[in-house]
């Protein structure tokens, strides 16, 4: 049975960047690694830098891993 993730990076939104939730709050759009890192550390999850974010197990990523940013074309 899968554990649901605290944190879920959405997929790329048409214009660019993807939404990031936190415990069922969306934070905001991240254009990178870096971005997501901050949001969690807004978010009181510190210490997390964009190596340890493509990698984190409490993130769920939706539309493609940590290396997709871009919206695929139409």
């Amino acid at each position: 049975m899968d554990t649901p993730r605290p944190v879920i990076v959405y997929p790329p939104s048409p214009t660019g960047g993807r939404r990031v939730r936190v415990d069922g709050e969306i934070l905001g759009l991240a254009y990178s690694l870096l971005d997501v890192a901050e949001f969690l550390r807004r978010a009181g999850l510190e210490g997390m830098d964009a190596g340890d974010v493509a990698e984190s197990d409490l993130i769920e990523w939706r539309g493609g891993g940590p290396d997709v940013w871009v919206p695929p074309p139409q």
